[in-house]
């Protein structure tokens, strides 16, 4: 959501941070509405004042024996609250018209980001790890599980559709396992861990920025305003909806979700294997930050993300994204890209995001910090930390070994009880 005084003062400004992240807004249109909206405002308030003028009027000429006068006021105070109404009516209808406009309006960029038009602008900012030199042609993540039998397609595609996996015996544990490795791992780094509903209502949904823009990329539940979660950064920003906050800021989260997305706009990318499905499980790093920090909180939860990739060693890069390639609600993005030895490329495996005041003016947060002083808008940060089946999938590639089997990684040993996930490891087919 925007702030239309910081429109109004600074028009150019915004027309050319919408113009670098590739959207067409009219700017002056907006600057028009507003003030149309103004002069609404101005009129209904100085019909108010005569009509407070005029109250105080009729008992006055009443008193006064001018009957004839005060019933002449008393039915022009009766054109003018019909008169107010009307107004009100109207002012109504143009906040709906306006907010609607608003809430379809993406976030600025912060002026650190790159300016480009989409991805091939995107500035790689570090670099971990080294992409592993096989002996032997590595193969797709979806082949080694199938192969292991702890991956199944064919099955979930029966009983569900395409874009679904069935995780079996040692599969399940493996993804089991990493949630568990994520979460205890961000809880030593300070987050509070929340485990949160799987379903959320549209207020949700619009308060972090998935709609009204992106009800296609949605699962609605029929014939109600419910929402599958598309992430758990929905249900826990929402923790704070409506809320003034007075304690020390940032408030950090990690949280464990399913997730749900219809990927409408992804028709034939990534078709086989676990990188973009319609379910996946998913461990999100959450901050409500002081606006005066948040950039710093940005750094910090991009590291924690990165601690993940870091302690199951698996090469990774991180990448600033350019104002074509934003998410829709974020100022600033840095994505983890986990090297993919099949597609030889690094591959998205967390976005971490600064929202600075934009989900938080929709949302409703806010903070003090003392109780003298005016409740000001908070920011909002996410990130994930990580993308499991994503994670599941790099491993089974980088770890992968010529006899067929799959090296744990060390960290998550104590947590599979094995270190190899081997031929027998998944359930009979």
């Amino acid at each position: 959501m925007h702030d239309m005084k910081r429109i109004a003062k600074e028009p150019e400004a915004f027309a050319e941070a919408m113009r670098n992240r590739g959207e067409a807004v009219d700017v002056g249109a907006l600057l028009a509405s507003d003030a149309g909206r103004k002069a609404i405002l101005r009129q209904a308030e100085e019909l108010k004042a005569r009509r407070n003028t005029g109250s105080q009027q009729v008992p006055r000429l009443m008193k006064e024996g001018r009957r004839e006068e005060a019933e002449a006021v008393k039915q022009e105070m009766k054109k003018v609250s019909e008169s107010i109404r009307e107004l009100d009516v109207k002012l109504r209808a143009h906040d709906e018209a306006m907010r609607e406009t608003l809430l379809s309006i993406p976030n600025v960029p912060h002026e650190s980001v790159p300016v480009g038009p989409d991805e091939s602008a995107n500035a790689e900012v570090r670099k971990s790890g080294a992409p592993r030199s096989f002996g032997f042609e590595p193969q797709p993540h979806w082949d080694i599980g199938e192969r292991l039998g702890i991956l199944d397609f064919a099955a979930a595609a029966k009983v569900t559709g395409a874009r679904f996996a069935f995780y079996k015996g040692v599969g399940a544990r493996l993804e089991r396992a990493l949630v568990n490795f994520m979460l205890d791992t961000h809880a030593k780094a300070g987050y509070v861990e929340v485990f949160p509903p799987f379903i959320v209502h549209r207020d949700a949904m619009v308060g972090t920025g998935q709609l009204p823009k992106f009800e296609t990329d949605a699962f609605r539940l029929e014939g109600s305003d419910y929402f599958l979660v598309p992430t758990a950064e929905v249900p826990v920003t929402n923790l704070y909806r409506d809320t003034i906050i007075e304690r020390e800021l940032p408030i950090k989260h990690t949280a464990y979700s399913a997730c749900f997305r219809a990927e409408a706009g992804s028709a034939g990318r990534d078709t086989r294997g676990l990188i973009r499905q319609h379910q996946f499980n998913k461990v999100e790093l959450v901050k409500i930050a002081h606006p005066d920090t948040s950039y710093d909180e940005l750094e910090s939860l991009t590291n924690d993300a990165e601690r993940i990739l870091q302690l199951l060693g698996l090469p990774y890069r991180v990448v600033a994204l350019s104002t074509g390639d934003l998410g829709f609600a974020a100022a600033k993005t840095y994505d983890l890209e986990v090297w993919m030895p099949s597609y030889g490329r690094y591959l998205e495996i967390s976005s971490c995001s600064n929202c600075e005041d934009f989900q938080a003016r929709r949302a409703g947060i806010r903070f003090k910090t003392s109780p003298k002083e005016k409740a000001r808008y908070a920011h909002t940060l996410n990130g994930s930390g990580l993308a499991v089946g994503r994670t599941v999938a790099a491993i089974l590639e980088n770890f992968q070994e010529a006899d067929g089997s799959v090296a744990v990684p060390e960290a998550l040993v104590p947590y599979m009880g094995a270190e190899r996930i081997g031929r027998t490891a998944g359930e009979p087919r």
